[in-house]
């Protein structure tokens, strides 16, 4: 955790009003336990969460048996090239080491001649047919779940400052899922307060353990993201010329899907 932006998320993003989250009610009709995904406002994508390949790219043995038996063998791990430091190691939310490269969805789906999301579901661990969801192979790591990778948070972060009149002054309100917080209080629906300025800096909050929020939003209603609990993406909802500005970004990978608009 970088220490200067945790004090700088702890001051700059103080606890708000439960209450703030009424309209996401009332726009979604959901209780937001997993995060309130909104319909399109009026335009609407799916930023996919970024995963990651070996240089050594895949293998025929999965990341689940790999784990295992570098655990059980207290070595190097039985594929070779991979060392146990490849499978055992690093930060929730941080770029894997300079041993992976990003692998794109559409990269992905290519190779293995699947659609980069199957009509009519929304991206999650079913999203690749070819690959079981226990099955994936060492050599993938697969997108976060719930949760943007810090390159992806910063970059989203980017793109609504550009295109908010008020930039990094925009007032924003972030909020989190109760189960993010190990589902403690159902009924006091946790949300912070602060500007698009210091949002970078709220994946280093102290108190949010590194996950990015389950909804982030315009204190003027213009725009509304939503990373829900159970998803490997996150749906950006607002007016064309932001959602025209992911869908065109060289480093967000982001689609339509017009059963999920």
């Amino acid at each position: 955790m970088n220490e200067t932006a945790a004090a700088l998320a702890a001051a700059r993003w103080p606890l708000a009003a439960s209450g703030e989250t009424a309209w996401l009610r009332e726009l979604t009709s959901e209780d937001g336990l997993t995060g309130f995904m909104p319909p399109a406002l009026p335009d609407a994508a799916w930023v996919l969460h970024s995963m990651y390949e070996h240089q050594l790219g895949p293998t025929g043995m999965s990341y689940l048996d790999h784990r295992r038996a570098a655990l059980t063998d207290g070595g190097p791990g039985i594929v070779p090239g991979f060392e146990a430091a490849d499978v055992l190691t690093g930060t929730a939310g941080e770029h894997p080491g300079p041993r992976w490269r990003r692998l794109r969805w559409a990269e992905l789906a290519l190779r293995n001649g699947d659609p980069v999301v199957p009509e009519g579901q929304l991206p999650c661990f079913s999203a690749f047919p070819s690959i079981a969801p226990e099955c994936w192979p060492v050599g993938i790591q697969a997108p976060s779940e719930g949760t943007l990778d810090r390159t992806d948070w910063n970059r989203l972060v980017d793109i609504l400052t550009d295109h908010s009149p008020q930039g990094a002054d925009t007032r924003c309100l972030a909020y989190y899922n109760p189960l993010l917080e190990g589902a403690a209080d159902l009924d006091n629906l946790h949300v912070r307060a602060g500007t698009l300025g210091d949002a970078k800096a709220l994946y280093d909050h102290p108190e949010e353990d590194n996950w990015s929020p389950s909804n982030l939003w315009a204190q003027d209603r213009t725009w509304l993201l939503c990373t829900d609990h159970d998803l490997w993406a996150t749906k950006v909802a607002g007016p064309a010329p932001l959602i025209n500005a992911f869908l065109d970004d060289v480093e967000i990978e982001a689609l339509r899907l017009p059963w999920a608009r």
